[in-house]
C-alpha cells in the first residue's frame, strides 16, 4: 500500500504535466488502452485464461465503466480546473464514500467513531472544493472519487476470476469508451509527442495503472474494505507536497485548513483498526503465556 499510495500521490503530477502536450479526454484514453495492453501481452505470455461466465463479464463491464471510464475523463478533467493539491484530496476521498456502501454489501459495520471520521471528512472535502473554486474542478474530483469507490465495490465480486485478465479487460473496455467520447468532444486532437509526454504517458499508464490498481485489486480481494481505504490517505499528502514546489500551485491556508480535516478524519478510522488489532494480539499473547505457565 506504500508504494501505491506513493505512485497515485505522484499521478497527480504526472497529469498536469501531460495536460499541456495533450486534450483531456485522448490523454485519458491512452492511459486507459496502453494499460490495458501491456496486461493483455502478460496474460498472452503466461497464457492466462479469459474470464468466463455473464457475471463476471458484466462486473468486468460495469467496473470499466465507473472505474475508468468515469473515474479517468473526471480525474483528468479535475486536475485541469484546479490546484493539484486539493484535486488529490478530492480525487480520493473514497476512503469515506466506502464505509457505508461497505457496511451495507459486505457487513462490515463503522463504529460510532467511524461514523464521527465521515462527518469530519466530508466537512474538510466542503472546505477544500469551495476554497478551491469549487464548481467544476471540485465536483470532477469528487466524481472521480465516487467511480473509483464504485469500481473497488465491484471488484470485491469478481471471486475466482484472473485478476490480471479481469484487469485488462476492464482497461480495454472503458479505455474504449473514452476514445469515443474523445472521437466526439476532441474530433482533432493536437497531441504533442515530446519526450516529457511520452514518459509522463507510460509512468501513469504502466505503473500508476496496470501496476498499481492491479496490486490494488489484489488488496481489495483480501482486506476490510475502510481499513484498507485508510490507506489512500497518503495520496493527497503525496499530491499536495509536491504541489508546493510548482508555481502557481501552493493552496490557500482555508484549503489546507480544508485538507487537515480530511486526514484527521481518516486517521480516526485508521487509528482506531490499529488500537483493535493491537489490544487483540496482546490479550491473545497473555492468555498463551498464562497457559503456558
Amino acid at each position: 500500500m506504500l508504494w501505491i499510495t506513493a505512485v497515485w500521490g505522484l499521478c497527480f503530477l504526472a497529469i498536469r504535466l501531460g495536460l499541456q502536450d495533450a486534450p483531456v479526454l485522448w490523454f485519458a484514453a491512452l492511459r486507459a488502452l496502453i494499460a490495458a495492453a501491456a496486461l493483455l501481452l502478460v496474460c498472452m505470455v503466461q497464457r492466462r485464461n479469459l474470464p468466463r461466465g455473464w457475471r463476471t463479464w458484466a462486473l468486468i463491464t460495469l467496473m470499466g465503466v465507473t472505474n475508468v471510464t468515469v473515474a479517468f475523463a473526471a480525474m483528468f478533467a479535475g486536475t485541469a480546473g484546479m490546484a493539484i493539491g486539493a484535486a488529490a484530496v478530492l480525487a480520493n476521498a473514497q476512503p469515506l464514500l466506502i464505509i457505508l456502501p461497505a457496511w451495507w454489501l459486505y457487513g462490515e459495520s463503522p463504529s460510532a467513531r467511524t461514523l464521527l471520521g465521515i462527518a469530519v471528512g466530508f466537512a474538510g472535502l466542503l472546505v477544500v472544493g469551495l476554497t478551491s473554486g469549487g464548481g467544476s474542478g471540485a465536483w470532477l474530483s469528487l466524481l472521480a472519487a465516487a467511480a473509483v469507490t464504485a469500481g473497488t465495490l465491484l471488484a470485491r465480486g469478481l471471486g475466482g476470476a484472473d485478476l490480471v485478465a479481469a484487469s485488462a479487460w476492464h482497461f480495454l473496455i472503458g479505455g474504449a469508451l473514452l476514445a469515443g467520447m474523445a472521437a466526439v468532444r476532441e474530433p482533432a486532437p493536437t497531441i504533442n509527442w515530446t519526450p516529457q509526454f511520452i514518459a509522463v504517458l507510460l509512468f501513469l499508464s504502466l505503473v500508476g495503472t496496470a501496476a498499481a490498481f492491479l496490486a490494488w485489486f489484489r488488496e481489495a480481494a483480501r482486506s476490510r474494505l475502510d481499513l484498507l481505504t485508510a490507506w489512500t490517505m497518503l495520496v493527497p499528502v503525496i499530491g499536495i507536497a509536491v504541489s508546493l514546489f510548482l508555481p502557481g500551485e501552493r493552496p490557500p491556508l482555508s484549503a489546507a485548513a480544508g485538507t487537515g480535516l480530511v486526514l484527521a478524519s481518516l486517521w480516526l478510522v485508521f487509528h482506531q483498526r490499529s488500537r483493535r488489532t493491537g489490544r487483540g494480539a496482546g490479550t491473545k499473547a497473555s492468555d498463551a503465556a498464562g497457559q503456558t505457565g
